[in-house]
């Protein structure tokens, strides 16, 4: 692609890989059960986790919703972070398609939720408070700088989660991303949460999906929850087949995408104007100074001038978040860099 696309690696398109295996993709009617791409996806998938089964679903918010109502009745409670993604931009569909009342507790700069805060969330045994159903965290925590967290705190979470018989959930969009930063494996990464998403269509590339795993009883349930929510997809193979490539190969490269992400922040740490906030992952965060010769929509259009696509954080006026992704080689972060020289020169 021409542009140098940095908003997200949402934007990532499908591989010529990808293209030919949806091409030739073996189907079949996927609520029916007999799509054999879907089946493989599914089995793969949960294998690579260590669970029973998994599940392919239309989007990351789609698979959340689906396992925070599979976990919990209406009027109950999941404890989740003041930041995380299923509370601030999943537009509450917890509560409007749920009737599941969120506790919120603080993100902490690492992306973790404190233990102390979490245990004293969780409702005690009183008929007059709603139940505590599910604790639920984000990995990599998106908000706070693609953060990755690490298997011996989520072990940490699910311990704590089970011993107030409460189900544990991993919001996992980049958990690929938390398995290569932290060279683990998923299995470990997950540990004994109840349920993991993750998406296929970030840096892994696929055109769209994403996955839910857990026990078979706990997917046997998400399934049906996906048909209420109109999330049954038919000859979905010719999708899965994209899935098969994200999960078996592009969860394989996402080091380079970090390795450039460092490369980048290094680069631009001395340049007059902006500041480094953080790098973790695939992330890097970029704050232009007050006294920048350059406002924040006039650094936005600049670089648009240098083909180059970047948006300020939501509710950050001045912070930038440059995302990398297969599209971005080293030659295009030399590019990048030479751009934001110049333009604030």
């Amino acid at each position: 692609m021409d542009v140098i696309d940095l908003r997200s690696d949402t934007v990532t398109h499908p591989t010529k890989a990808m293209r030919e295996a949806m091409a030739n993709a073996v189907v079949g009617d996927d609520v029916y059960g007999d799509d054999p791409t879907v089946n493989q996806l599914e089995q793969d998938a949960a294998d690579m986790f260590g669970q029973e089964a998994g599940l392919f679903v239309t989007s990351g918010t789609q698979g959340n919703l689906i396992s925070f109502l599979a976990h919990c009745q209406r009027g109950e409670e999941a404890i989740v972070g003041d930041k995380a993604h299923t509370f601030v931009y999943e537009q509450g569909g917890m509560s409007a398609l749920g009737g599941i009342m969120p506790h919120t507790v603080p993100v902490q700069d690492d992306g973790t939720l404190k233990l102390g805060d979490i245990e004293n969330a969780i409702r005690g045994d009183n008929y007059h408070f709603p139940r505590t159903r599910l604790i639920s965290i984000e990995n990599t925590q998106g908000t706070v700088g693609g953060v990755p967290i690490t298997a011996e705190y989520t072990q940490q979470v699910a311990d704590l989660a089970h011993r107030h018989d409460a189900k544990f959930h991993i919001d996992g969009a980049r958990i690929f991303n938390a398995v290569a930063a932290l060279n683990v494996t998923p299995q470990e990464i997950m540990g004994d949460a109840d349920s993991l998403t993750f998406c296929l269509s970030k840096g892994l590339c696929a055109p769209a999906g994403s996955m839910i795993v857990g026990s078979s009883e706990f997917i046997k349930e998400a399934r049906r929850v996906r048909k209420v929510l109109g999330g049954g997809m038919r000859q979905a193979g010719i999708l899965a087949a994209a899935g098969l490539i994200s999960l078996h190969e592009m969860s394989k490269r996402l080091h380079e995408d970090h390795a450039n992400a460092a490369y980048l922040a290094e680069a631009v740490s001395d340049i007059e104007g902006i500041r480094v906030v953080s790098q973790n992952t695939n992330f890097v965060m970029i704050w232009l100074e007050e006294d920048a010769k350059i406002q924040p929509d006039e650094f936005k259009a600049k670089l648009l001038e240098h083909n180059i696509l970047a948006n300020p954080y939501p509710g950050f006026k001045r912070k930038f978040r440059f995302v990398m992704h297969y599209w971005i080689t080293r030659e295009r972060v030399d590019t990048i860099v030479k751009a934001v020289k110049t333009i604030l020169a």
